[in-house]
């Protein structure tokens, strides 16, 4: 039952990543790799059941489909790191030959699948070298640590499967590797799925949430089966388990093949299908023009009165003789200003951000963004640093909204070192085949960010400062986001803070 499970499971992944509008070569490929694995699966399940030469051919084109499939996908995820670009086409060759030599002369021979089964390990145990080689030399933390938990997964499920020769001399093992295959597979869906996540703490939140569901879903099968049928006839662990698993992981993929489905053969009701499967959307989308329509009221509201406060205090002002009264006048002039000036940066966060991006070179940006920060009133001691190459791939930008959220960081750094420091201004290209990006990094020397602090930091209001508006990181963030790009922060407490911005770039 767990193959048929990992079977259903690798087809509905497969599919879903087919009818994907936004996919790349790589879902392509990881999606061929899927199919494969369900021939394979399929084969082996109903080969088991009804035997016949139809299954056990479906089972052995899988497995020969898995190795150069395997290989290329890998050479596309890593970025053609460690695998030479004809590999695939060799492994596809050799897997062309075994097949002519198979299907008129082995077909029949008992120990055919015991070679077929090594050919496939050995080309996992080669993808899962490169990958290793890859972790080891890649200079990009983000793309590190994602190849890092693709090879931890790969571990564990490697570790998993060995309970299937255990199974062969003691039949009480229960048998795990179709379960931990199937995990993998879930896990790097999640990886190439979403490629730009900050520090993959999302993912890793998502495989947490996943797997706990699958815990409750098994755990309520068992009180369910053994409530109304008696524990004594409760399958097993294995099976109740890979059950929860199909159930849980279905959701999204065959949400997504319904619609896709629904929209083709009533594409009249596209609307309603939309409202039913992206409720969510829907209600962030009416929660925003909600904020946009309340900010233009309240600062209408507020600025009208703080208008006629100001014009009073002024007047008010150079009707009197003390000096005292003066300077509480004064005192008066600047908190109007300051808070017109949050209302303001409260309007700038609310209304849509508009993006009308142009060609441009991330380091005129970066080299304007010092200039603007040079001409500020500096703290003493205050050093800029640049590490910005000429020669970076070109962008697709709003220039004015790049430098108006990279300025904010900016400005924050200096504001964060009032005993003097460093402030640094760095930027590179990350050269990935799939998703060529340029990074930005703007570091200080301060004391660095609390761990509350880090938690709420792109949250409009939240700040640390005494007359701070806590705006400018929020709108530094939707300006990034809206340019297709990501934005994150690393602090050490004494030592100061990095923040790491990526956006595409598009090499020339």
């Amino acid at each position: 039952m767990e193959t048929f499970a990992l079977a259903a499971i690798s087809l509905t992944i497969a599919a879903s990543l087919f009818i994907k509008k936004k996919k790349r070569l790589l879902h392509v490929t990881f999606a061929v790799l899927c199919l494969g694995l369900f021939l394979e699966k399929t084969g082996a399940f109903f080969g088991g059941v009804f035997p016949a030469d139809f299954w056990k051919i479906m089972h052995t084109v899988g497995l020969l489909i898995l190795p150069p499939v395997l290989i290329a996908f890998s050479r596309i995820f890593l970025g053609d790191r460690g695998i030479p670009p004809r590999w695939p086409i060799y492994a596809g060759l050799v897997s062309l030959i075994i097949a002519v030599v198979y299907f008129p002369f082995l077909f029949h021979w008992p120990y055919t699948d015991g070679l077929l089964y090594f050919y496939v390990g050995v080309v996992f145990l080669y993808c899962f070298g490169a990958l290793l080689r890859a972790i080891h030399h890649i200079e990009d933390e983000i793309d590190r640590k994602r190849f890092t938990y693709v090879a931890a997964a790969c571990a564990v499920a490697a570790l998993l499967s060995l309970t299937n020769i255990a199974h062969l001399y003691d039949p009480a093992v229960p048998l795990l590797s179709d379960i931990a295959l199937a995990g993998l597979i879930y896990f790097v869906l999640i990886i190439i799925t979403y490629p730009r996540l900050p520090e993959l703490y999302e993912i890793m939140v998502r495989a947490a949430i996943v797997f706990l569901l699958i815990i409750f879903a098994t755990v309520v099968f068992y009180l369910v089966l053994g409530i109304f049928g008696g524990f004594e006839v409760v399958p097993s662990f294995t099976l109740i388990f890979m059950t929860s698993f199909i159930i849980v992981i279905f959701i999204d993929p065959v949400k997504l093949i319904l619609k896709k489905a629904g929209m083709y053969f009533f594409p009249e009701g596209k609307g309603s299908l939309n409202s039913l499967y992206t409720i969510d959307e829907e209600v962030e989308r009416e929660k925003s023009l909600l904020l946009e329509e309340m900010a233009s009221t309240l600062a209408h509201e507020i600025r009208n009165p703080l208008g006629s406060i100001k014009a009073a205090a002024q007047y008010l002002k150079s009707d009197s003789e003390s000096e005292e009264n003066q300077a509480i006048f004064d005192v008066i002039t600047a908190e109007i200003d300051r808070l017109n000036n949050v209302v303001s940066r409260f309007l700038t966060y609310a209304k849509p951000e508009t993006i009308e991006p142009d060609t441009q070179n991330i380091a005129d940006i970066l080299e304007r963004i010092i200039a603007l920060v040079q001409t500020q009133h500096l703290p003493e001691k205050i050093v800029v640093k640049k590490d910005i190459p000429q020669e970076l791939p070109p962008v697709r930008v709003a220039g004015e909204q790049m430098v108006q959220a990279i300025l904010n960081i900016a400005l924050n750094a200096v504001e964060a070192m009032p005993g003097g420091g460093t402030l640094t201004l760095s930027a590179r290209a990350i050269n990935d085949a799939e998703n060529p990006r340029i990074e930005m990094a703007i570091g200080d020397t301060g004391e660095g960010i609390t761990g509350t602090a880090m938690r709420r930091i792109f949250k409009p209001f939240y700040t640390t400062k005494e007359k701070g508006t806590g705006i400018g990181l929020a709108i530094s963030q939707k300006i990034i986001k809206a340019h297709g790009g990501t934005i994150a922060v690393t602090s050490t407490s004494g030592h100061g803070s990095v923040f790491r911005i990526q956006i595409p770039a598009y090499p020339s």
